[in-house]
């Protein structure tokens, strides 16, 4: 495949992206990964694009950054804003083999690919490997650039991950899993920034950046994709827990490790990075910012109205700290931290994985120094939700062990618990769990009792 990725490249002529638009209006809604889901898309325009592998024979493959402009969704941040950037990587065939039928996007009609048959390239391994090739040779292709820091060894089996996520991954030979991101901004991706920040502290915790993909156009470069080191065997945090609670066993122990492994990413991330203190003004932003995803929330879902009054008290208790000339330590975060981005080894370490943040804010914000406890907040929900989704009946006792035995291991590591800042944490959790009602509202409302459960707690607690 070295040929592929070190010939002279041309561009895509001007009219593909125009032979294309009417497939990608349907086919790209019912992507995953795609966030602007429920607003129709008005128009595309094309970024950038770069031929991979020349359609010159049966062949060919396609990278393009592809601008989709939607109107304006209603309030809350988490929305994103019209004119998303995704990445995609066409595959170009005169006809599919069966085995890449589900892969299809449609024949184009018109255009300089008439009567080819283009689809999703990362589930064919043929063209998976051109961008193995590609990372393992420091190609510069266009405007594409891939840079890589340890030797890739050639003549991996590539498969793509058919699991459900807010990007792609594509695993090769069990030794690298690469993980390509969909919706893409210019700027530092912290999916990148982070694990190399750790990786050069010596932290174990994190799967290191073995190669990464990068774009650079004009002023601006966007991060890609990163390859990291498969972890064999591994489990995933949700399906573990999952599991471990329908068969009735205690999770706790894991719960206490894997509090130990978010101490030592934090740990090492205050190092590594610059930390700062947040005092009354950047606090009162902090609360500001709280309340008015609250107040937009309660007009979003009525269901959530009776339940203000208590939420905002959470918000206040932090406001009033701060007015005494409370202060906090912030510092670079996971920023999206659940158990869906752990994973256990067979030999039973933790990983944490997937440093993006919340894919729906921008880069800058998700760049911030914040205070640790978020990222507690954000795993405390998450047994939450799990003891809500094992099938059985919500298992309350289950998710406050777990989450007394996460703290506890935090603490063991990181040095002081989290439960010792109860107004912090409280605040943390009730932001959470009011995105989480708005999310579940809008997308699966047979979920809306779960956060509402935690809302009703949130609401009547009184940390002291």
């Amino acid at each position: 495949m070295s040929e592929a990725v070190t010939r002279s490249v041309t561009t895509c002529s001007p009219g593909l992206l125009a032979s294309l638009d009417p497939l990608l209006h349907e086919w790209l809604p019912r992507q995953r990964w795609f966030a602007g889901k429920g607003r129709p898309v008005t128009a595309f325009s094309l970024v950038a694009s770069t031929e991979l592998l020349p359609v010159d024979g049966k062949l060919g493959l396609y990278h393009l950054l592809v601008r989709a402009h939607q109107p304006l969704a209603p309030v809350l941040g988490a929305v994103p804003h019209p004119g998303d950037c995704y990445q995609l990587l066409i595959g170009v065939r005169e006809a599919l083999p069966p085995r890449l039928a589900p892969a299809l996007i449609g024949h184009v009609q018109e255009g300089p690919l008439t009567g080819r048959t283009v689809y999703e390239a990362l589930h064919d391994p043929r063209l998976a490997e051109v961008i193995l090739e590609a990372l393992r040779a420091q190609a510069r292709i266009g405007g594409l650039r891939f840079e890589r820091r340890e030797e890739i060894h050639p003549d991996l089996v590539p498969r793509v991950v058919t699991a459900e996520q807010s990007n792609s991954s594509v695993v090769y030979g069990d030794t690298f899993i690469l993980k390509l991101l969909r919706r893409v901004m210019p700027g530092i991706n912290p999916d990148l920034e982070l694990p190399l920040a750790l990786a050069h502290e010596g932290c174990r915790r994190v799967p290191p950046p073995t190669a990464w993909m990068m774009a650079d156009l004009a002023d601006d470069s966007y991060v890609l994709g990163v390859l990291q080191p498969f972890v064999q065997g591994a489990s995933d945090g949700w399906e573990l827990a999952l599991r471990e609670l329908a068969k009735g066993e205690d999770f706790s122990a894991e719960a206490r490790a894997l509090g130990r492994a978010t101490a030592e990413v934090h740990t090492a991330l205050a190092r590594a990075l610059p930390t700062v203190t947040l005092g009354h003004t950047q606090l009162e932003s902090l609360v500001a910012g709280m309340t008015e995803r609250l107040e937009a929330a309660a007009q979003a879902v009525p269901a959530l109205s009776p339940y203000v009054p208590g939420l905002h008290s959470a918000f206040e208790a932090l406001a009033d700290l701060a007015a005494e000339g409370h202060t906090w330590t912030a510092q670079r975060i996971h920023g999206d931290l659940h158990l869906g981005q752990c994973l256990r080894s067979p030999s039973g370490e933790w990983s944490l994985i997937d440093f993006e943040g919340e894919p729906g804010k921008p880069l800058a914000e998700r760049r911030m120094p914040q205070p640790v406890v978020r990222d507690v907040a954000g795993m405390l929900r998450s047994f939450d939700y799990a003891a809500h989704s094992a099938g059985g009946p919500p298992a309350p006792e289950w998710a406050a062990a777990c989450r007394a035995a996460y703290c506890t291991g935090y603490a063991e590591v990181g040095g002081r618990d989290p439960r010792t800042d109860p107004v912090l944490l409280r605040a943390y959790e009730t932001d959470k769990a009011i995105y989480e009602v708005v999310y579940e509202a809008r997308h699966r409302p047979d979920w809306l009792s779960v956060p509402l459960s935690a809302v009703r707690r949130l609401a009547t607690s009184n940390p002291t």
